[in-house]
């Protein structure tokens, strides 16, 4: 069997706490529907060495999108005070198994983290084995990530107008389907309902199968019956950023690595009087 090393173990995991050169990241974030609360929960049990990593601050301050990237030194200064480096094995897990982890695996790998993995089924794979926990707020030793941003990893609005435009790469779009059918409303006010003008609907929940990532052959099944082609180019999409990046991570189990995250993703796109938006279904591949 071809192992994922973008994926480590529970078991595994468990031997390597402690060991230097290793850090372990809690990336849990919800959406307001879900009413849980990552950093209440991260205090009331973690991984033992893990570090919160708060997706909410983690951005741009001088945006009014929810998720956009920081700058690279802006990262490095988060990233340094939460002790990691970027030579580091950097160990990335969620409270849900596989919903906001790829969205930090993404980044650190974004600003130059060379060893970035998720936990496999996370948490709840971690406290199912009834594998140890501790509470609180960690003492963290502050460390010097040396952050080198990678341009081609991300898509800004304007590459994307000439995507659409163009279509120089596929779009995949990660918001469940109703959304991206406008079926159901968005759930940030002043977004429309729809998609981007030759998307294709791969919500990122189909990817997953108790928190854990499908396997390479459901993967590739999933991404044809989408109509995405996974060895031409791709763009990812979903509300603010977040879950695009689960579309990313399974196209990167894939050995697939011309796949760019558009940052803005709908929020940016569904609020803008310019662009264009279309309803129902995806168009027919022509």
């Amino acid at each position: 069997m071809t192992v994922n090393p973008f994926l480590i173990s529970a078991d595994q995991l468990a031997r390597e706490i402690g060991h230097p050169g290793l850090s372990i990241v809690d990336a849990s974030w919800y959406l307001p529907a879900q009413k849980r609360f990552a950093h209440p929960e991260y205090l009331a049990g973690h991984i033992p060495g893990a570090v919160f990593f708060d997706q909410d601050t983690v951005v741009d301050p001088a945006s009014d999108l929810p998720h956009t990237l920081p700058s690279a030194d802006a990262f490095a200064e988060a990233a340094g005070a939460l002790g990691i480096r970027e030579t580091d094995t950097i160990v990335v897990y969620d409270g849900l198994g596989l919903f906001s982890a790829p969205r930090v695996w993404w980044m650190f790998r974004t600003f130059g983290a060379k060893d970035v993995r998720i936990l496999d089924g996370g948490y709840p794979a971690w406290i199912a084995e009834s594998r140890p926990v501790e509470t609180g707020e960690p003492e963290i030793e502050p460390a010097t990530f040396k952050a080198s941003f990678d341009p081609s990893a991300v898509a800004s609005l304007g590459e994307m107008r000439t995507i659409v435009d163009g279509g120089s790469r596929q779009i995949a779009d990660a918001r469940p389907a109703a959304r991206f059918t406008a079926e159901a409303p968005e759930p940030r006010a002043g977004v429309r309902g729809g998609h981007m003008p030759g998307a294709r609907s791969l919500p990122a929940s189909d990817l997953s199968a108790d928190g854990r990532l499908k396997s390479p052959e459901e993967l590739a099944r999933l991404f044809a019956e989408a109509g995405v082609d996974i060895d031409a180019p791709i763009v990812t999409s979903c509300g603010s950023g977040v879950t695009a990046a689960t579309i990313n991570f399974a196209l990167a189990s894939l050995h697939k690595s011309d796949v760019k995250l558009y940052d803005g993703s709908w929020t940016e796109w569904g609020s803008r009087p310019d662009t264009p938006v279309e309803g129902g279904p995806a168009s027919p591949r022509t």
